[in-house]
């Protein structure tokens, strides 16, 4: 008879879950322990880079990623990151160490009291199974509840001395992942799409993670609708290049409300209606407009505040929606106007970095956005012309870009992957740079040295705070030489005429690159 170390790798492969992010503890050693040939070990040095580094190869593979932290101090350095990928929507089976089960009476070291109560609510589901034989179907459970929308992590907290007790072998049963809309409901979406005058596409994150970016393409030219997209989308679900895309909603109600006034109905696929900080009094949208919401979130449809929701998978319901609406003859929106060629200046504009990045990437380049004071600069400049090639963090917490772009290359390796961080957000999970290295992966990861948190100067103005608050300044961190300690490449670059060559050269070197941008403190903006 298996073991159930050996029942739970068994299945592990047949689930496709043969990768495991992890940063190993003594109560996880005997999972570890005779690990199979044909499994990946992806070492992180803290547990925080850990889970990023599962969340980017989740996102960017489309398929859940498996992670194993060590028991309760573990599971607390990667709480950040764990709030991240709820937010975030990946399916990450999150696993922990426990105590001996003959020792849990006692509260030995390394016991987690209350376990699955630790990553709450911030996990779908949270578990300790009763016994060692009930580990391997909690197991395929949390790989079916992690994987179901909306997708998200779970977590199992599993005694270490349930690895070496004898199970009885288990059948794996297949689950259907994508939900059909209400048709009575979608024939109601259509006619109130067809009898519109106007009509505003409000396009978010769940659009790219459903693989609708066809779909979504479809429907806008179908219904010769202004596409906008959802503000602080943490993915891009429909191309900027498009020419009926008009930029991205502020996230403010007053402002977004503003940029909605023109339109009579407003569609909004795959996001919440509609994701607000900082707050600024106003309405949703304004008063008589029309809001219809289609989501793969029954809790986000709840939470909606106007309109009608409908709940399905994205690209399924998009696609059953398609054939119910005739060709419009609305007007086709007007393009939306190419930002100015930033001045070449020292220091250098953010903008100026961001309209150089934008010419030397690949069209098919992955970004990952963690410079939340260049932000909605970077979006205006660097254009996602195809799927899976922005990334943004979707808890506003620091730490997930660094990690996500080393998952997401793994995930993706023909891509060109670039992390565009702050320097003070580079430090949150910076550990990551070590498994970079250690992977030879060629990231590009551009910092933005300003030596502060601007954001937060950002938020001080908007706030009227006034200007002595403490701890915003960031002097003297010699980021360079922290990532050369990890084997990393590196360079710094100060003057404008610099900043080519050097994107050009570190996106050719075959490892991983830290190329440190000293950038203007008055560049950047809080929206």
């Amino acid at each position: 008879m298996a073991t159930v170390r050996e029942e739970t790798f068994r299945l592990l492969r047949q689930l496709g879950l043969t990768t495991i992010f992890g940063n190993p503890g003594s109560t996880e050693l005997p999972f570890l322990r005779d690990y199979p040939e044909d499994f990946q070990y992806v070492l992180g040095l803290q547990e925080a880079a850990v889970v990023g580094m599962a969340d980017g190869y989740a996102q960017a593979s489309g398929h859940a990623a498996l992670v194993n932290l060590h028991t309760a101090p573990g599971v607390g350095n990667a709480m950040g990151n764990i709030v991240t990928a709820f937010h975030n929507r990946s399916p990450l089976i999150i696993t922990a160490g426990q105590q001996t089960r003959e020792m849990m009476a006692l509260e030995p070291l390394l016991f987690a009291r209350d376990a699955i109560e630790l990553p709450k609510p911030y996990v779908k589901w949270s578990h300790e199974p009763a016994r060692a034989q009930d580990v391997p179907a909690a197991i395929v459970r949390a790989y079916h509840m992690a994987t179901q929308q909306p997708r998200g992590p779970v977590f199992l907290s599993i005694p270490m001395d349930d690895w070496d007790a004898e199970v009885e072998p288990l059948d794996l049963h297949e689950v259907a992942q994508r939900i059909a809309p209400d048709p009575i409901a979608l024939q109601e979406i259509a006619k109130q799409l067809q009898a519109s005058q106007k009509l505003a596409l409000v396009v978010g994150a769940e659009a790219d993670r459903d693989g609708a970016w066809e779909q979504m393409i479809a429907l806008a030219e179908r219904t010769n609708a202004a596409v906008w997209r959802a503000p602080l989308s943490g993915r891009v679900g429909f191309p900027d290049k498009h020419p009926f895309f008009q930029g991205d909603l502020p996230p403010a109600a007053k402002l977004a409300s503003e940029k909605l006034a023109g339109y009579d109905t407003v569609l909004v696929v795959g996001a919440p209606v509609f994701h607000y900080y900082p707050y600024v009094p106003g309405p949703i949208v304004k008063e008589g407009t029309t809001v219809i919401h289609i989501t793969n979130d029954p809790e986000e449809a709840a939470r909606t505040r106007v309109g009608r929701s409908l709940v399905g998978h994205i690209a399924l319901t998009v696609e059953q929606l398609l054939p119910l609406l005739t060709r419009s003859e609305r007007a086709k929106p007007e393009p939306l106007r190419a930002p100015e060629v930033p001045a070449a200046q020292t220091p250098i504009l953010p903008a100026f970095l961001m309209h150089t990045l934008s010419q030397i990437l690949p069209e098919d380049a992955v970004v990952l956005d963690e410079s939340p004071s260049t932000s909605g600069i970077l979006r205006r400049y660097i254009k996602a012309s195809s799927p899976g090639s922005f990334y943004l963090t979707g808890s506003g917490g620091l730490g997930y870009a660094m990690p996500a772009a080393i998952g997401v290359k793994m995930a993706l390796p023909e891509r060109t992957v670039a992390c565009v961080i702050g320097d003070g957000s580079s430090m949150y999970s910076i550990q990551a740079l070590w498994t970079a290295a250690q992977l030879r992966l060629p990231v590009l990861f551009v910092v933005l040295r300003n030596e502060t948190y601007a954001i937060l100067k950002a938020f001080a103005r908007f706030e009227q705070v006034g200007e002595k608050v403490p701890g915003l300044d960031l002097p003297g961190i010699d980021i360079l030489q922290i990532a050369r300690g990890f084997g990393c490449e590196t360079q710094r670059v100060e003057h404008p005429q610099d900043l080519a060559p050097a994107i050009q050269k570190h996106l050719q070197a075959g490892r991983p690159t830290v190329l440190e941008v000293l950038v203007d403190k008055k560049g950047s903006s809080l929206i």
